[in-house]
């Protein structure tokens, strides 16, 4: 089953950001960050679209339909 929050974490990892980083770039608290990746609350469909387009990916790929992060133009 996917998991959310641990593909939000590798995600973060294999840009090398921290959690404050991501946060502020896609206008949220860090804590509330730290919770998307903890899996304790689900991101509101404008946080995927800032979160999609903060690491250039599809929203599919963000959130496991697809293992292909590319965006389809």
């Amino acid at each position: 089953m996917f998991n959310f929050g641990e593909h939000l974490k590798e995600m973060r990892i294999s840009f090398n950001y921290t959690q404050k980083q991501v946060a502020s770039n896609i206008g949220i608290t860090e804590r509330n960050y730290q919770r998307y990746e903890a899996n304790d609350q689900r991101p509101s469909f404008d946080i995927l679209i800032s979160l999609a387009d903060f690491y250039n990916v599809s929203l599919d790929y963000l959130v496991g339909r697809t293992k292909n992060p590319e965006i389809n133009k």
